[in-house]
């Protein structure tokens, strides 16, 4: 009875190589975690009763510095580009830091209004405050995976 399992072998599979397709499958799930975010806010703002519009702000940071984090290169950032623009390296260090900075600020805005707006608050209706949470979230998560989820050999 001890060797009932010497003769099962599980099967071999062979990972498909994704290396040449890694921007484009790092596009793809930037756009659609960017989509799902907006999305999941639009459908909690049509069916809010109370139409809180001004904790819509930290999506529109968000949105911002999604903007600012991809609009520099990896390259520029480390200084191995040819041209140095506007202010250089350290231009381009600042500019992303300042665009992960209001990255983080939407988040963290963002887990305030759902835990000091909803959770916190009398009203059953948590669901407008998840959507902000998760709103900034997936915006925030989507900027991380165009950034470094790509490589600039192909550009």
């Amino acid at each position: 009875m001890s060797g009932c399992l010497d003769n099962a072998h599980c099967p071999s599979f062979t990972c498909p190589d994704i290396s040449e397709r890694k921007n484009q499958i790092a596009s793809v799930a930037s756009g659609f975690l960017f989509f799902v975010g907006w999305w999941i806010l639009i459908d909690a703002a049509a069916n809010d009763p109370l139409k809180k519009d001004v904790y819509h702000i930290c999506g529109v940071v968000s949105t911002v510095a999604f903007f600012m984090i991809n609009a520099v290169s990896n390259a520029q950032i480390r200084g191995e580009t040819f041209d140095s623009g506007c202010l250089g390296q350290t231009g381009a260090r600042i500019w992303a830091l300042i665009g992960f900075m209001l990255g983080f600020g939407g988040l963290i805005a963002a887990c305030w209004i759902l835990f000091g707006a909803y959770v916190a608050s009398d009203d059953p209706n948590t669901w407008p405050g998840v959507a902000v949470f998760l709103q900034n979230a997936f915006i925030f998560f989507s900027a991380l995976i165009f950034k470094f989820g790509r490589s600039e050999e192909e550009f």
